[in-house]
């Protein structure tokens, strides 16, 4: 099965973008080993905050967000998701599985040896971020959701997510800088675009951003949603800070933000918080506010 990788050539001279990359290879089963790219910023020594993307974007979203946290003495790192951003790319849309993603990221996870980890995460880091959570409980000391949730198949999708759902599946030019853009309340620059348009110079390197929508469970018996029944068992016994900063322009996720409130434990008495003029792509509406506001909750 063919795996490609995006040349450095594309990654040159990118909007407010200092960052070079950090490799991590890892076990890809039948593909082979993978390579799994993450970008960090900060002391090494300090405390960890893991940052995770969704789709189609990759760790370039968290440009406003790492140097705060890295000023703040914090270790801000943000991997890129098989299939997204400097990471490895299969071309094949059957290599891709929600299990399966969150399989390579709890073997990036394991390799780095990290501890006391707070965790931001959106959309699809969202789902993939709440299972290694549930897997890893003793590594994080907190958890920051913006936007996300953790669907058991259970109740119908919203009439947004379907409309995506459609669309990510006819449209000949899966354009992730339009994409992006789209999510967002206050738009983006032309510069942020083409970032990221540029992990995709083919269509075949699209492969993980096409199928991403397929992979959400949307029916108790879709691929993923028995497993994260079960990650529920574990998040609703969660008792450590738990946190929600969700934009209030995201017709995908409204209301998710409650139902985290109520079903986990630790997030009871804690500064949730709905982030004026923000869609779904929180993190670009309002990247400099979502990292003061996590810096400010850290230091409680």
């Amino acid at each position: 099965m063919t795996v490609l990788r995006t040349a450095d050539a594309a990654f040159e001279a990118l909007e407010a973008w200092p960052y070079t990359p950090h490799y991590t290879m890892i076990d890809g089963g039948a593909l082979g080993p993978l390579r799994l790219a993450h970008h960090a910023d900060g002391p090494a020594g300090g405390q960890p905050i893991l940052c995770l993307h969704g789709e189609p974007s990759w760790s370039y979203l968290y440009r406003k967000m790492l140097p705060r946290f890295a000023a703040a003495g914090h270790f801000a790192l943000a991997p890129d998701l098989i299939g997204f951003g400097r990471s490895d790319k299969p071309a094949d849309q059957a290599a891709y599985s929600y299990n399966g993603h969150v399989g390579w990221m709890l073997d990036w996870l394991d390799r780095q040896q990290l501890s006391n980890i707070t965790l931001f995460c959106q959309d699809w880091g969202g789902l993939i971020g709440l299972r290694l959570v549930a897997a890893r409980p003793h590594l994080f000391a907190r958890v920051a959701v913006s936007n996300s949730f953790l669907p058991t198949g259970e109740g119908k999708p919203s009439e947004a997510f379907l409309a995506w759902q459609a669309y990510s599946q006819r449209v000949e030019d899966f354009d992730c800088g339009w994409i992006l853009n789209g999510g967002t309340a206050r738009g983006i620059s032309d510069g942020a675009k083409a970032a990221y348009r540029a992990p995709f110079p083919t269509d075949a390197h699209k492969a993980g951003a096409r199928r991403f929508p397929l992979l959400v469970p949307t029916a108790p018996d879709t691929p993923g949603a028995a497993e994260n029944r079960e990650a529920w068992k574990t998040l609703e016994t969660f008792d450590k800070p738990f946190l929600t900063l969700f934009g209030d322009s995201d017709p995908v996720t409204a209301g998710a933000d409650r139902v985290l409130q109520s079903r986990i434990p630790g997030a009871k008495g804690q500064p949730h918080r709905t982030i004026a003029r923000a869609g779904h792509f929180s993190q670009e509406d309002a990247g400099e506010e979502l990292a003061d506001a996590v810096i400010a909750w850290i230091a409680v």
